[in-house]
């Protein structure tokens, strides 16, 4: 039989240990103990006398208390940063929103210009945040989640919004690092492969479009660093003569005539107007048709102007030759050269001409006779943006373009008789595409804009009654596309979603994936702007966590395969590619993701004097520019 003998260094060694654990866990006693009845906004297991405050439809019930202190929760997967509300506190920090266009409490200094209303003192990492709050000290984390929670003693009060801006800053910087590190001067990043990306509609590899479509962005979130280098870059290398194949009319004027066109308006540097104009006259060769309808397609260096095959055997199509209002009147403005609102007048003057069965317009118009082709009519793709531009061109004109409010308001009228349903499972208010004016349960991503065009009818209706149906409309709408995102396991809605037997705002089978696109979160803005209800503003910091936990890489951010199973690939992918290489993602960090995606989304958080809706107006690619005066 063997002698048990001990160690006496090793017993003095878990003694000390079993003590230090004692000290440890009353400590932590006693820190539950003050917190009892605090109710968490965020991540946390349910129990200990605390509720997890996570849905949205009881997220304003928490905010409606307020804090004695403030929890950042850092989520490794999603970086989402949120407040604990204390509920024996029940001092005010701010009053209720009950004006629709009130001013949000400033908790920093503004300074840039009143006009704009851009420049505040800039947090470019995440460390940022924690400098903006103070001291932190480690409470409590949970392991299964990744969830680590901070408590912050604040020498300041500030709002949940102010952090969560600052989140969606952080993620602008983090997407322009990932593509100046690896795709700079070219269209767009592949940010898992870390290679320029290139798409036809560009008109050349070389055609910056994510320099010039986000640098707005950057000027807005008062980025003065990577501003200055989108800026410089413009100035120095940007020119039409880097198009060297064929490109989009459409895409081209959004894009970048957009983006020039909005630079020069919030920082007067006339060399914005120089290269606005370059492109806008690079662009009138598209124009020189029988009816002034302009074609889809342009190479610069040959002038030679083309239609897609595909569109109803090469036709114009509706939301393109529809959306270059905007741009073009602006332009003609601040270069003092007609010829640019004189080419867009004629196509407005066509379309009004057009004959149009029960007052709506179909998707495809002959450039030769300026005739509608087919019967195809759409509120998403092929359609969308042209109803957008009249109700946009009638508030850019300062209310008195009669033509566009004329235009808008009657098919709007039509829109609400022929392209609104309601599902009969869950009652949701959803837009409809016809063909042969027989309808097509299926309502787009790119559809998700219509709550924030309603929304902007609503305000300038003439009556009480309409202005509350007509919003009514919008938030229901709106609804419905939120519905889209939080019935996916992502929470990040599919390109298309149905309304049938299988399908109830949902897309199980096809046409499932996440382009980055941002109507939805636009919609969302404009309900917050325009109502001031705080449940738009959870709906659009849900999204952006979702954006956060699923698309984000270590180079920028990427798009979804499947939206309901975020890990599937394509076979090609798996083809070519390991499947633990591209985890579900698409590869493509879309420029507009950084143009509107996060633009919208920043100015959801921000004072709602920043670009104001009473002064600018927004084209299709979240590019503002202003009411004009005269």
């Amino acid at each position: 039989m063997k002698t048990v003998r001990f160690n006496k260094q090793a017993l003095a060694v878990v003694a000390a240990c079993f003590i230090f654990l004692l000290c440890i866990v009353s400590y932590f006693s006693t820190t539950s103990s003050e917190a009892h009845n605090t109710v968490v906004v965020g991540d946390r297991p349910r129990g200990g006398g605390r509720l997890a405050v996570r849905d949205v439809a009881n997220r304003h019930i928490a905010e409606q208390k307020e804090p004695e202190i403030a929890r950042v929760i850092h989520s490794k997967s999603v970086g989402e940063v949120e407040r604990v509300v204390s509920q024996e506190k029940i001092e005010k920090l701010r009053p209720a929103r009950v004006d629709p266009k009130p001013q949000v409490e400033k908790v920093e200094e503004k300074t840039s210009t009143e006009e704009t209303g851009v420049g505040e003192a800039p947090i470019q990492s995440s460390e940022g945040l924690e400098k903006l709050i103070g001291k932190i000290h480690y409470e409590d984390k949970d392991e299964e989640n990744g969830v680590y929670l901070i408590v912050l003693n604040l020498s300041e009060r500030f709002e949940i919004s102010d952090l969560r801006r600052q989140k969606v800053k952080e993620m602008m910087i983090h997407a322009w690092q990932g593509y100046k590190n690896y795709s700079w001067g070219a269209n767009e990043l592949k940010p898992v492969a870390k290679t320029p990306n290139s798409q036809n509609i560009f008109g050349g590899s070389q055609m910056p479009a994510t320099i010039v479509d986000a640098a707005d962005t950057l000027y807005i979130m008062d980025l003065k660093e990577q501003y200055k280098e989108a800026r410089d870059y413009i100035e120095k290398n940007f020119s039409m003569a880097k198009s060297t194949s064929t490109l989009s009319v459409f895409e081209t004027t959004i894009r970048f005539l957009g983006g020039l066109l909005s630079l020069y308006a919030l920082t007067q540097e006339p060399f914005y107007i120089e290269k606005a104009r370059e492109v806008g006259e690079a662009l009138l060769p598209a124009f020189n048709t029988p009816s002034g309808i302009p074609k889809s397609n342009l190479d610069v260096a040959s002038k030679h102007a083309s239609n897609y095959g595909w569109a109803n055997g090469g036709q114009s199509i509706l939301s393109e030759v529809g959306s270059l209002h905007l741009e073009f009147l602006y332009l003609s403005r601040i270069a003092q050269a007609p010829i640019f609102e004189k080419k867009v007048k004629k196509v407005r003057d066509a379309l009004e001409k057009a004959e149009k069965p029960n007052g709506l317009y179909s998707n495809y118009i002959s450039p030769d006779t300026g005739r509608f082709t087919g019967s195809h009519m759409s509120l998403g793709a092929l359609g969308d943006s042209f109803y957008e531009y009249l109700i946009k061109s009638y508030v850019q004109s300062n209310y008195t373009d009669r033509q566009a409010k004329n235009m808008y308001w009657d098919v709007s009228d039509a829109i609400q008789k022929h392209m609104i349903k309601v599902s009969k499972q869950s009652k949701l208010t959803y837009t409809v595409e016809l063909n042969n004016m027989q309808p097509q349960h299926k309502m787009g991503h790119l559809a998700c804009f219509v709550p924030g065009m309603f929304a902007l009818q609503a305000i300038n209706e003439d009556t009480e009654e309409e202005k509350s149906r007509i919003m009514t409309l919008a938030e229901e709408l709106a609804k419905t596309c939120h519905e889209s995102y939080i019935r996916t396991e992502t929470h990040i809605g599919p390109e298309m979603f149905y309304f049938n037997d299988n399908d109830e705002a949902t897309s199980k089978h096809s046409e499932n994936g996440y382009i980055q696109r941002p109507e939805v979160i636009e919609g969302w803005f404009y309900l917050w702007r325009l109502t001031g209800k705080t449940m738009y503003r959870d709906w659009v910091w849900d999204a952006v966590q979702a954006v956060e936990k699923y698309c984000r890489v270590d180079s920028g951010f990427t798009g979804l395969q499947n939206v309901y199973n975020p890990k599937s690939v394509s076979f090609i992918q798996s083809f070519l590619y390991q499947i633990s290489f591209f985890q579900g993602r698409d590869d493509v960090m879309q420029s507009f993701f950084l143009a509107e995606f996060l633009k919208y989304a920043y100015l959801t958080f921000a004072d709602d004097s920043l670009i104001s809706l009473e002064k600018w107006v927004f084209n299709t690619e979240a590019h503002p520019v202003p009411i004009l005066s005269h």
